[in-house]
């Protein structure tokens, strides 16, 4: 999985509106926080790729599952809970990606959570489209 590509389309799929909640969160202006969602998507990919060795049936599980139906957006309005194994899969993720990112950026852990609450279902739909297209190749 390349960081750069999945940081590129998280930001894409957040947009401009997303990313101005997450800078009103964090207290940054735009640069802030995309570099922000950089570090946290690197930390969620970093943990999902050490995930694919210790549970590895778990990952393909999810990964299946997003090859099927792909969610497109839906997941973007359920919050937390909606996206299914991925879903699932990524929450249990946030909370050491959490740490990590509050680690590196010296915000509180707190706000980190927030804003990785925000940004798992946009995961969850990123990861779902690229499941369904590289199924289609």
């Amino acid at each position: 999985m390349n960081d750069e590509s999945l940081q590129h389309d998280v930001l894409d799929e957040l947009g401009d509106h997303g990313l101005q909640e997450i800078e009103g969160l964090l207290g940054r202006d735009a640069s802030g926080a995309r570099e922000f969602v950089d570090t946290t998507v690197s930390e969620i990919s970093g943990g999902l790729l050490d995930r694919a060795v210790t549970a590895p049936d778990e990952v393909q599980q999810a990964f299946a599952e997003a090859q099927e139906a792909p969610l497109q957006g839906v997941v973007t309005l359920g919050g937390l809970g909606t996206g299914g194994l991925m879903d699932g899969l990524l929450t249990r993720l946030a909370d050491p990606a959490a740490n990590a990112v509050a680690k590196k950026t010296g915000l509180p852990p707190a706000t980190v959570t927030r804003v990785i609450e925000l940004l798992i279902p946009v995961l969850v739909s990123v990861l779902s489209k690229r499941a369904a297209h590289g199924s289609q190749r």
